[in-house]
């Protein structure tokens, strides 16, 4: 009797065969929301990515300024300045990783999770130097990222969210 094995690798089975990788690459956004982490995405930015994306939310704060009304439509920016809006950004995603610095401020979390929910693209979040970082600190920045993000990591190196991105297909 043969094998389920032996009977699939047969010339007749073989003409069911796909003969094209079984995924594709993944649109990843790559969001730097502070400073710091803007340092870590524009060194990353440098490999060789499939399909990710580096932006930065580094520069806009939570709030319009006075006398101003909120639009999301200037958002993010690539590293290179150009603006890019935030809702378009996300609808051409599939999956958005949001960058962070331990004890860092990151109010753009908020903003960019809740577009993502609208959006129903997934959302990770890497907070860098949790180790070296005091649990006060690091406890303020997880406070802004839980609520956004699907899956929250604290990346014990740079190196390790390069290995999360390619984990990630990026």
């Amino acid at each position: 009797m043969r094998s389920e094995s032996t009977r699939a690798s047969s010339a007749a089975e073989s003409r069911y065969r796909i003969d094209a990788p079984n995924f594709r690459p993944r649109t990843v956004k790559v969001v730097a929301l502070d400073r710091p982490s803007e340092v870590l995405a524009a060194r990353l930015e440098q490999d060789h990515w499939d399909g990710a994306m580096f932006l930065t939310a580094s520069a806009f704060s939570a709030r319009p300024p006075v006398g101003a009304s909120f639009s999301v439509q200037a958002w993010l920016s690539d590293l290179s300045g150009r603006t890019r809006h935030l809702l378009e950004e996300i609808a051409g995603a599939d999956q958005v990783v949001m960058i962070a610095c331990a004890g860092q401020s990151v109010p753009a979390a908020g903003i960019i999770g809740e577009a993502c929910s609208l959006k129903r693209v997934a959302t990770t979040a890497l907070i860098i130097g949790g180790d070296a970082a005091s649990d006060a600190a690091l406890s303020r920045t997880l406070a802004q990222l839980r609520p956004w993000a699907l899956m929250l990591v604290v990346a014990g190196s740079d190196a390790y969210v390069a290995d999360m991105l390619r984990a990630l297909r990026a």
